[in-house]
């Protein structure tokens, strides 16, 4: 996993390859998502969980009610690195696979 931090223009590119509610910084990539209903935002974080461990690279996830909103950052990097822009991918597809509103 690279723990190389990302420029503000490689966070830019890396965001245009990706759902355009995402929002970066050089401290962490953004998005939230609104899904159905409640058990569908917890079905959500159950099937990315499973991603999140075989990466070893944790998500910030917030939920309430149906909205989870989530941060990516390389913790141990102090920011945003390649890794980030890899489960940001892997969050858009777990997301576009559920329910939304």
């Amino acid at each position: 996993m690279s723990q190389v931090l990302l420029t503000v223009d490689e966070i830019d590119n890396g965001l245009a390859a990706l759902d355009p509610a995402w929002t970066g910084s050089p401290r962490a990539l953004t998005r939230s998502i609104e899904f159905a209903d409640f058990l569908t935002a917890v079905r959500f974080i159950d099937q990315l969980a499973p991603e999140c461990e075989r990466l070893d690279h944790h998500a910030d996830l917030d939920l309430r009610w149906r909205r989870v909103d989530v941060a990516l950052s390389t913790h141990s990097a102090g920011g945003v690195t390649d890794n980030d822009l890899g489960l940001a991918a892997i969050v858009d597809e777990v997301a576009a696979s559920l329910p939304r509103i």
